[in-house]
């Protein structure tokens, strides 16, 4: 008998000491994920969404803002469908009503629902629905500014997120803090009125105030419009900058897209060509290349071609001007003027392969000039080892090499500031904070800059696009017109015809590069691209009064 009491003392020990460590796992090892579970069964979480900021133009009026508008939520245990939901939502939330997991109890049905929209929903007083403020984007410029502005979709969870131009690039600033609601609920999932609540209220995103001129952008989208129009051109870009300072004035691009209503869109207008898109910029870059050659004193303006007579073998290739036209003993000067690709090959042969690529990268060729847009993209420059002669001479009058309108307009503004390079930029401020931006870097001298408007001056003046000028005014320009290259030749009818330029020369207040893409009315710069960058000119200087 003593055994079996032995034994039945032994056994409730040993179920006490299972018991006890039974509880200790419960009450220790387990205990957090027990309360975790306990609170989420007796408590809602909501995530209340943030209102996105704000992007301004320089005079403080919204290029981009929020309006009022709803998310749309259910409780599948609550919730009694009605077919009168389907007349009222969009088709996407309508399928998202057919598949409704009974499991949860808050599914996301839309979001971005208009005033009205909600309001027809509450009249049929349906149980088991909520709604929460969930402002939407709202674009007064529309799509004359959808380039540099991008536009907001959603990422892979669901959320807002920036796309392309301000919105992407900024897209942390612009998003806010969400905030969340914490509710107590009883066993069947209703909030319990006198219960516990916790209030986290979102916190809205930072304001951008940026640099763009409502007035000009209006103008440059109005005047570009019409010459697409006047000339039957594919499409078209119009940059304007502040060249002392990088700060960009107006940017449009044509086709284009409205921001507000993007999926209606092909993604290909997503991109924004001036700071993505390559192009041979054709005789508008014989301007950089001339700079860099009075800065290395390679030349002087009044150096003679002696090789200027006709046209000029160079390797296997015959370089001629683009009228077959020859102006023998040209100054530099004339060389511009005239906008001769022999006296360009000239030029080169002076100024040395190994220089003009220094000065190329100098200018910011081949490199992202980091404005604060998503997506700017750089054609490369071809290791110096790779160049032959040939790929000096075409270089030398803008063939055979490739930038980004930006990249352009960005080394052109150098020569118009004395030859200090600036750093592009559209965002001012950030909730009234001035964005620091590095200082502009010297890349040729003041006297070649200064040297080169000169030459400019007189290319506008005495050159093929004089007719255009507006008179009473000191402008620096150059036209180009540039053969597009299609499967590793020249297409010999389309062409790309651009101007890039400022004024007024000896102050500028604005540098400008326009682009038309095959232009049907005239292939050449100075009868479609001078003009329309004329027509913008007149209004910018008129508004300087």
């Amino acid at each position: 008998m003593k055994w079996r009491l032995v034994v039945i003392q032994v056994f409730f020990a040993l179920f006490s000491l299972s018991i006890m460590l039974r509880l200790g796992y419960w009450q220790v090892v387990k205990a957090a994920g027990l309360a975790s579970e306990a609170v989420s069964q007796r408590q809602s979480f909501l995530e209340l969404p943030s209102p996105r900021g704000e992007i301004l133009s320089s005079d403080g009026f919204p290029l981009v803002t929020n309006k009022e508008a709803y998310l749309f939520y259910v409780n599948p245990k609550q919730f009694v469908f009605s077919p009168k939901l389907n007349q009222i939502l969009p088709a996407s939330a309508s399928a998202r009503l057919s598949a409704i997991p009974d499991n949860l109890s808050w599914y996301l049905i839309a979001r971005y629902l208009s005033t009205p929209v909600r309001d027809q929903i509450q009249d049929l007083k349906l149980t088991g629905v909520g709604f929460e403020p969930d402002p939407d984007r709202y674009y007064p410029e529309a799509s004359s500014s959808a380039h540099f502005l991008g536009f907001v979709g959603q990422d892979a969870s669901g959320r807002p997120q920036g796309y392309f131009g301000l919105e992407g690039y900024y897209n942390r600033q612009l998003t806010g803090t969400p905030g969340k609601l914490v509710q107590e609920k009883d066993a069947l999932n209703r909030p319990i009125l006198i219960g516990d609540q916790n209030l986290l209220l979102p916190q809205p995103g930072s304001t951008l105030t940026t640099s763009i001129d409502r007035t000009l952008q209006f103008i440059a989208y109005q005047k570009l419009s019409a010459a697409l129009t006047r000339y039957s051109a594919v499409s078209g870009t119009v940059t304007i900058m502040e060249p002392s300072t990088g700060r960009i004035l107006a940017m449009v691009s044509l086709p284009n897209y409205d921001p507000a209503s993007f999926g209606e869109f092909d993604q290909s207008l997503y991109k924004n060509p001036i700071i993505s898109d390559a192009y041979e910029p054709g005789s508008t870059f014989k301007v950089l290349v001339m700079a860099a050659a009075l800065d290395t004193q390679a030349v002087q303006p009044d150096t003679i071609c002696d090789t200027c007579s006709g046209p000029v073998a160079v390797s296997d290739y015959v370089i001629k001007t683009w009228n077959d036209k020859y102006y023998p003993q040209s100054t530099m000067t004339e060389i511009i003027q005239h906008s001769d690709n022999v006296g360009m090959a000239f030029v080169g042969r002076r100024l040395g392969k190994r220089k003009l690529i220094t000065y190329l990268k100098k200018f910011g060729i081949g490199q992202l000039s980091k404005v604060d847009l998503q997506e700017e993209s750089s054609p490369s420059l071809r290791p110096e080892s790779t160049w032959v002669d040939i790929d000096l001479a075409t270089a030398s009058f803008g063939q055979g090499i490739a930038v980004t309108p930006l990249q352009m307009l960005r080394a052109v503004s150098a020569i118009a500031t004395r030859g200090l390079l600036p750093r592009p930029r559209i965002v001012d401020k950030i909730n009234n904070k001035s964005v620091s931006v590095p200082p502009p870097t010297q890349v040729i001298s003041s006297n070649a800059a200064a040297q080169m408007t000169l030459m400019m001056v007189n290319a506008v003046d005495s050159g093929e696009a004089k007719w255009a000028k507006p008179k009473g005014f000191s402008i620096a320009g150059k036209t180009g017109t540039a053969q597009i290259p299609v499967s590793g030749h020249y297409d010999a009818d389309k062409t790309i015809a651009s101007f890039v330029g400022f004024a007024p020369a000896t102050s500028p207040k604005f540098a400008m590069l326009v682009t038309l893409r095959e232009p049907k009315s005239s292939p050449w710069g100075s009868e479609t691209a001078a003009p329309l960058w004329f027509d913008i000119s007149k209004e910018i200087l008129r508004l300087l009064k």
